[in-house]
């Protein structure tokens, strides 16, 4: 991918939230009786479309389903574990959501009927829907790798999920001996937020820098390569020489198993024994877009790029990192967009007018150290039933002075507030 020249990147940033799609919101014009739009899952995706459909038509009657009444972010969530910010700055309510019209409700949805447009939850409350978007995130794999499973990531945390993990992981760094080995275990893609554990590994390797410069950070990796891999790279032998390593596919860096009594994690070429253990096993759509019948036998969800409706299920849609999005990354930016232009096709549906054609506009920052950050845009538009990239994106350059790295750190910072004001209001 080429070079994105700096003040490009600050105009996709600058105008990401605000617009994360070129779509224009229909103007639809109200129908008796009401339609019923329900929304499962208020992270990124379900939060953005509901507060979409709520601004595109004041008088549909949309519905969010989020059992937590907390939602907590996980981009800037690896600067909690390197100690340089507090999970409370991670977090967001949905008051404003509901001020706005939604009804939020804080329960767990536990059954879909799609041919009687109804979702059960928790505590036994049936509710009616015209349309279903389901935006469940992801789901952790507690079976694809012997040893690991809900249990063992007390050992041995996954932090792929903010919050308590994240934490925890914070907590282990801090009690670790200097001299100690921090192992990251890197799953095979399709993963939330593909470059998010090499971020990870850099600002671990920061906080180890700073407080115990005798230990080391050790990269188990199921892939061969990853993105942005050649700044990533620069960045570590720039400001960490000698305290990453990364062992590829290729080179014998899978994770087969692991034994969490040990804190080891064995691969195919030999064991390897940490003091603190990051794992992160392969990943799945949540749940209930399994019980939805949303998922196929991969474990994610295939959607009609147009507008978002399942392949799979009638009169559902699927958005965010739960979704088979083709060429679109599963990440926050991404899912904001997702959230806005499923939103206008869903009203367009209800309206009876045809859908319009979604661009979507993605963003990813990667910081790796304080003050020191690089980017990666993208623009993905519908093709051949999937979503592919087109011309407009590109990567920070691999020789941008520091001043420029700089500039990005303050331009992820200012995203961070962007788009979460944009989703939560």
């Amino acid at each position: 991918m080429r070079a994105l020249h700096p003040v490009t990147r600050r105009n996709v940033v600058g105008g990401l939230a605000a617009s994360a799609t070129a779509l224009a919101f229909p103007h639809v014009a109200g129908a008796e009786p009401v339609a019923r739009v329900a929304v499962i899952g208020g992270g990124f995706a379900g939060a953005t479309c509901a507060r979409a459909l709520k601004r595109i038509d004041p008088k549909l009657d949309v519905t969010l389903i989020e059992p937590n009444r907390t939602f907590t972010a996980c981009p800037f969530s690896n600067e909690v574990i390197a100690g340089l910010r507090d999970l409370e700055a991670q977090q967001f309510g949905y008051d404003r959501i509901a001020g706005e019209g939604v009804h939020v409700v804080a329960q767990t949805a536990t059954r879909v009927d799609p041919p009687g447009r109804t979702v059960t939850l928790a505590d036994g409350t049936t509710l009616s829907y015209d349309r279903l978007v389901l935006s469940p995130g992801i789901d952790l794999r507690f079976d694809a790798l012997p040893g690991y499973d809900e249990a063992a990531s007390a050992k041995m945390p996954h932090a792929w999920k903010a919050g308590e993990q994240t934490t925890l992981l914070r907590r282990q760094l801090e009690a670790m001996d200097d001299g100690g080995v921090v192992i990251l275990a890197v799953p095979a893609n399709p993963s939330r937020c593909p470059p998010a554990p090499y971020e990870r590994a850099s600002l671990i390797a920061h906080y180890l820098k700073t407080t115990k410069p005798r230990s080391k950070v050790l990269i188990l990796d199921a892939k061969d390569a990853f993105p942005q891999q050649r700044l990533f790279e620069g960045a570590w032998k720039e400001l960490y020489a000698g305290m990453i390593e990364r062992i590829s596919l290729s080179q014998g860096g899978r994770a087969t198993s692991v034994d969490p009594a040990t804190n080891t994690i064995v691969t195919e070429f030999g064991d390897h024994t940490a003091q603190v253990a990051n794992v992160i096993p392969p990943q799945k759509a949540g749940r209930i877009a399994d019980i939805a019948g949303a998922a196929d036998n991969t474990g994610w969800c295939p959607i009609d790029p147009v507008t978002f409706a399942s392949k799979l299920v009638s009169d559902i849609h699927v958005i965010g990192d739960a979704c088979l999005g083709g060429g679109i990354p599963k990440s926050a930016s991404a899912a904001n967009a997702q959230g806005k232009a499923c939103a206008a096709a869903v009203a367009n549906l209800i309206s009876g007018r045809a859908p319009d054609m979604p661009r979507l506009t993605g963003v990813c920052y990667n910081i790796v150290a304080p003050g020191h950050a690089f980017s990666l845009a993208g623009f993905y538009a519908p093709k051949d039933s999937i979503f592919v990239e087109v011309e407009g994106g590109g990567t920070s350059p691999v020789d941008a002075p520091r001043e420029v790295r700089a500039r990005e750190a303050e331009d992820a910072r200012r995203w961070f507030t962007a788009i979460t004001v944009d989703s939560f209001g």
